[in-house]
């Protein structure tokens, strides 16, 4: 009898050791906004709960040089919520593992990698957005800009922010659109004169793409170049902010997920990039966004223009990587001086 409970009580235990299991950790490095972190890690969790996720969050061009600074000895398992421009960037040195996850061909061609299988692929697009204060530009006396070249005007001297394309993500795009819209000539083109000539109004460089919105907002300064993800949240929440959408295009990249081909759980990362290539998935980001990869998923945005998409410029995101080091260094060189400090 003695021999028969031991065998029952040792069945028992075999049956609940899957539930003792040790939960396989996924190292996720993002520089997703912090608010919606949750959101995404719950939705996944649903599918499944045998992975966690740590995160390692930053500002896009804090984490891209993380990255290629971690190139020798890769800690990262997958990167999620990272501008493609960084993921080329991170495929050109070799650092990514292909991979076509279940959801792939509902997303558009034009927001993923065109290897196959890809690299990298898209979640949603982020783009330019200028955040206009109303209520300080009254008191000011300061006219709403409706291209990017009104920011040129002596009016807005000192009343302009944007983010610093060497930590933000938003500010590259910003950077390589002007360049792509008026030319680059290795730092002599007409890009490069609309930054001279917009360097002398502005007030701040900032680290994140987000703060030049909130500053705006707060009534700190009356323009925050940034982009519509912010815009739209902080005027949802009753800031005395106008959207501007610059006539001239607007500059934009995709936050997109890629799969290191170093991970040591690549089943796992596997997982994890089908879930968020899905419907379920892309809803969540349409919450935020106004732009999936997959189409007709996000529901119509507040404040966005409907023709938002069609107002996006072509975006070159081989040259975006391929010519980053060159674009910071003539960037640094000429205007960080008014970059906030760390």
């Amino acid at each position: 009898m003695r021999s028969l409970s031991l065998a029952f009580a040792a069945a028992a235990l075999l049956a609940a050791a899957p539930a003792f299991a040790q939960k396989t950790q996924l190292l996720v490095y993002t520089a997703l906004e912090t608010d919606q972190l949750k959101a995404y890690q719950e939705g996944f969790n649903k599918v499944n709960p045998d992975i966690d996720i740590k995160w390692v969050r930053d500002s896009t061009g804090v984490i891209t040089a993380k990255l290629l600074a971690e190139k020798a000895n890769p800690q990262a398992d997958v990167v999620w919520g990272v501008a493609a421009s960084s993921l080329a960037l991170l495929d050109q040195n070799g650092m990514l593992q292909g991979y076509a996850p279940l959801n792939l061909d509902a997303i558009m061609s034009q927001y993923r990698d065109k290897k196959k299988p890809p690299a990298w692929w898209g979640m949603d697009v982020f783009g330019a957005v200028v955040c206009f204060n109303t209520v300080e530009a009254q008191k000011r006396n300061i006219p709403k800009p409706e291209t990017w070249k009104d920011l040129l005007k002596p009016v807005y001297k000192g009343q302009v922010v944007m983010p610093n394309p060497a930590s933000s993500g938003t500010g590259y795009f910003d950077v390589v659109a002007w360049l792509q819209m008026w030319g680059d000539d290795k730092g002599k083109g007409g890009g490069w004169k609309y930054m001279d000539g917009l360097h002398e109004n502005i007030a701040q460089y900032t680290h994140s793409g987000s703060k030049p919105c909130n500053m705006a907002a707060a009534g700190e300064y009356v323009v925050g170049i940034s982009f519509e993800y912010r815009g739209h949240s902080n005027k949802a929440k009753g800031a005395p902010i106008d959207l501007v959408f610059p006539k001239e295009g607007l500059g934009w990249d995709l936050e997109a997920f890629a799969i290191m081909k170093t991970t040591k759980k690549l089943d796992a990362a596997k997982k994890l990039a089908d879930w968020a290539s899905s419907k379920d998935a892309m809803l969540l980001y349409g919450k935020n966004f106004a732009l999936t990869a997959q189409p007709g998923v996000a529901p119509k945005l507040a404040n966005i223009p409907p023709d938002y998409e069609q107002r996006l410029i072509k975006m070159n995101f081989d040259f975006a990587a391929a010519e980053r080091d060159r674009i910071l260094t003539e960037w640094n060189n000429r205007y960080n001086a008014k970059s906030e400090k760390r």
